[in-house]
């Protein structure tokens, strides 16, 4: 389900200017219905409130029928919906900090077990540069000797169906 960006911030707004219930705002906006109370109870703000109507969000006329209608629900805005799947398509995915030292092992993973792929696909598929996976195909990386083998399936830096994908380009 898409959310509409900068929620807290949407959801103080349709708070202070709208009669929507504390779950119609929760539901819209991806939140607990407790944090949308905590908004509504509090004095001082530390986000301030974005309305949903000038950033193209929400309408006002799916706003008046939410109100009048405790059952319905906001509906967001088409336009951003499509916005914020073309921006997750199109962005990389980040790899926390703590599976970074996990590509390395996930990279020899690969090309132990599949060693047709090439340098680049490789690389490609692990988010990582030719030369490091060039250089621990070489066994000339600075840290080969406390590389932890591991899948990177397993690990979450990698979908199987990325791998299979990498591995029919290379049949091809």
């Amino acid at each position: 389900m898409s959310y509409p960006y900068m929620p807290k911030s949407t959801a103080l707004w349709l708070v202070e200017n709208t009669a929507l219930t504390f779950e119609q705002i929760a539901e819209f906006c991806g939140l607990h219905e407790l944090e949308i109370k905590s908004i509504a109870d509090s004095e001082k703000h530390l986000v301030q409130g974005l309305d949903p109507i000038v950033s193209g969000q929400l309408k006002r006329e799916n706003i008046k029928e939410t109100e009048a209608d405790p059952t319905k629900r906001l509906i967001l805005q088409n336009i951003i919906v499509d916005a914020q799947k073309d921006q997750n398509k199109s962005s990389a995915s980040y790899t926390p900090i703590m599976h970074r030292k996990n590509r390395l092992g996930g990279i020899l993973w690969i090309i132990r077990n599949y060693p047709e792929l090439s340098d680049n696909q490789v690389a490609k598929l692990m988010r990582s540069t030719k030369p490091t996976v060039d250089a621990i195909r070489n066994r000339t990386h600075k840290n080969y000797n406390d590389i932890q083998i591991q899948s990177p399936i397993v690990l979450g830096l990698i979908s199987e169906s990325a791998l299979r994908a990498g591995l029919d380009k290379v049949k091809k």
